[in-house]
Formats: C-alpha cells, sequence, structure tokens
C-alpha cells in the first residue's frame, strides 16, 4: 500500500510540474512533507 502511495504521489506531482512549473517549489515541499510523514507513520 504504501508503494502505491508513493507512486501516486509522484505521479501527480510529475502531471502538476509539467501543467504548472511555477508550482515546482510547492510540490516538491508539499510531496516531501507527505513522504516523510508516512514513513514515521508507517
Amino acid at each position: 500500500m504504501y508503494v502505491n502511495t508513493q507512486a501516486l504521489l509522484s505521479l501527480t506531482a510529475g502531471i502538476l510540474i509539467l501543467v504548472r512549473p511555477a508550482l515546482l517549489n510547492y510540490i516538491i515541499a508539499i510531496y516531501l512533507i507527505i513522504v516523510g510523514v508516512l514513513g514515521l507513520v508507517r
């Protein structure tokens, strides 16, 4: 389940970066926070 969640987050972040490159910093920050929280909870 964890790998599927991380893959889904990566795919979503990649699509958003392609659509709106200006959001790159925010997308990376949110992605890292989510992956970090999932890593602590797991």
